[in-house]
């Protein structure tokens, strides 16, 4: 005759460790996050055997970084005072859209490629896949990236990295280059531009010098070893290393090629930056170099005079990071910062200097420079060249102001 079944003590508690493998339980009401997950966790570890394997891995309870949604729901930004390293992982890359993320199966998606070339092509994705490939580690910015530290939206603030410069993000890319589908198709030596369109309900386009396509450019399909996010363009996207956001159009299904610019309504009523003079910025793909310290920063508090490691990140569309200067007393004297490899082209840089604070009121600022000699600009050099009232590339110089009581908020004006 069979035993009753019954269950120990000891398999009691393994069973509710394995319950544990998922996110964390919703909180008690009147309870944190970190209370919750605190209140599942054994007191002694090492008495509990864990979870086993899953299919798909999860964050411990207790991290739960993510990006911040605007109100309308057409972006999100990458918490970067949350992050370690250079590499975003890919649910936290940065997203900006016009018309809501499409859904596309994989079977039907299609590029054409077309205009002046001798064979106009239509590459499905697995044709794509055929293509010799290759992957590189690069940052992504939408042009419009650090509005709210710049003129007369930049007031003393409680606001974090993640709000000032969140729209950009680094990932390792994977693809084919676009210079192999041109030569494929027959580019002709007479082709100028290109015109690069998406598949989504804003059927966004823009134009792109030719010139890039045979430089770097790429139609990526993987982000850090797997296939690219729907926010991100799945299952295929444009990729232009170093150039704003917009142009490296996702859901890509069209490149047609021309002797001249299309003047597409992306490119004319938006990306366009009028000037003080009266005439107009076109065109202006290179993102300059740009930094931001990360910590300390909103919402940081120093706890109490010492030594405190100011950290960063430091980025350019025109190549490598060369430099990185820090000041703690408002641009007065600067000294210069350590730079974590790897330093790469057109990548986040990460940045770190030592800083004794005194318990004084301290003003923190990064300054970078990039490998064509470019240094990153004061606030008042940018608004003297652009006017109050520009749009896109906002690459001044951030500050931080420490207070006495070690709290730390954006420094306004025009520093």
């Amino acid at each position: 005759m069979s035993k009753p079944f019954s269950v120990s003590r000891r398999q009691a508690l393994i069973a509710g460790a394995a319950g544990l493998a998922g996110a964390a339980a919703a909180p008690l009401a009147g309870q944190t996050a970190d209370q919750a997950a605190r209140a599942r966790v054994p007191a002694d570890p090492t008495k509990i055997q864990g979870p086993g394997a899953t299919d798909v891995g999860a964050r411990s309870p207790f991290e739960r970084p993510a990006r911040l949604s605007g109100g309308r729901r057409t972006s999100s930004q990458t918490p970067l005072q949350d992050l370690s390293g250079i590499i975003t992982p890919a649910d936290l890359h940065f997203e900006r859209h016009h018309a809501g993320v499409p859904a596309i199966d994989p079977e039907r998606y299609s590029l054409l490629i077309h205009g002046m070339v001798e064979r106009p092509m239509v590459f499905t994705l697995a044709e794509l896949k055929r293509f010799p490939g290759r992957s590189i580690i690069r940052f992504l910015e939408c042009s419009g990236n650090g509005g709210r530290a710049y003129g007369r939206d930049a007031q003393d603030a409680e606001v974090s990295p993640q709000q000032i410069d969140g729209l950009t993000s680094t990932s390792e890319w994977t693809g084919v280059p676009l210079s192999t589908l041109l030569r494929e198709a027959g580019a002709s030596p007479k082709a100028t531009w290109f015109l690069a369109e998406a598949m989504d309900a804003a059927v966004m386009t823009r134009s792109i010098p030719i010139a890039k396509a045979y430089d770097d450019a790429m139609i990526v399909y993987g982000q850090n070893g797997e296939a690219l996010r729907p926010e991100q363009g799945y299952p295929a996207r444009l990729f232009l290393p170093g150039f704003e956001g917009s142009s490296n159009v996702k859901w890509i299904r069209r490149i047609e090629l021309a002797d001249r610019p299309f003047m597409t309504r992306e490119e004319t009523s938006k990306y366009t930056d009028p000037l003080p003079d009266g005439t107009a910025r076109m065109f202006s793909f290179v993102l300059d170099a740009k930094s931001i310290i990360t910590e300390p920063a909103w919402p940081d508090r120093l706890t109490g005079p010492g030594w405190w490691e100011i950290r960063g990140l430091a980025w350019s569309g025109r190549g490598r990071i060369t430099r990185v200067e820090v000041s703690a007393d408002g641009g007065r004297t600067w000294m210069v910062a350590t730079l974590d490899d790897p330093v790469l082209p057109k990548c986040h840089t990460r940045f770190r200097m030592p800083w004794r604070w005194n318990g004084l009121a301290a003003t923190l600022m990064s300054r970078a420079t990039d490998e064509t000699g470019y240094v990153q600009p004061t606030t008042q050099a940018l608004i003297a060249a652009r006017g109050p009232s520009t749009s896109y590339h906002y690459n001044n110089i951030r500050a931080w102001r420490v207070a006495a009581d070690g709290t730390v908020r954006l420094a306004g004006g025009t520093i």
